[in-house]
């Protein structure tokens, strides 16, 4: 069992009660990183609680040694798919892939997830092509965040009339909230 596997089922009770949910769990370069969730989002209280629970139990295990940093952060809005659950959650979403090599098919594409079963997933490019990938198939997978939304001033008002009004920053906030990827 590997260094993550082994974290990830120590900090699984430590996030249950915390109230969140681990996402995932990455070590690389000396960097413990657990990414967490919770439908609410997530609260520097439950980073910081959670930050204190893995910790004092690393130190008390030992599973890594005696140099890491550990990051607990939260997935952001461009959020790593690894595991079906992750798959089923972005149903309905933008996503891109990269499948292993020897995958027939382009290795990189993106598109809407339609389908996440319990054996792999479909993906529906921009040309209307639907693509069914098993989870082996799968390398890397992220939803995407549109960052360019249409702008105020090129929308169009009830009338048809062209509306030419600037786009406050409360305005931006609260249609990135609206965009939101579902947890």
């Amino acid at each position: 069992m590997g260094v993550t596997d082994r974290v990830d089922t120590l900090a699984l009770p430590l996030c249950e009660r915390v109230g969140v949910e681990l996402v995932d769990v990455e070590f690389e370069g000396g960097i413990l990183r657990l990414t967490i969730d919770h439908p609410d989002g997530v609260g520097m209280d439950s980073i910081s609680s959670l930050t204190r629970e893995v910790s004092r139990a690393l130190d008390h295990e030992d599973l890594i040694g005696p140099s890491y940093t550990l990051e607990v952060t939260s997935p952001g809005l461009e959020r790593r798919l690894k595991r079906p659950v992750h798959f089923r959650k972005a149903v309905g979403c933008q996503v891109t892939l990269k499948t292993r090599p020897g995958t027939e098919g382009d290795r990189r594409f993106s598109g809407l997830l339609e389908v996440a079963n319990p054996t792999g997933v479909s993906v529906r490019s921009a040309d209307g092509t639907l693509r069914s990938l098993g989870y082996e198939e799968i390398l890397q997978a992220r939803t995407v965040f549109d960052w360019n939304p249409e702008s105020k001033s090129t929308q169009r008002g009830r009338n048809g009339d062209d509306l030419h009004t600037s786009t406050s920053l409360e305005d931006r906030n609260s249609g990135a909230a609206e965009r939101k990827v579902g947890t």
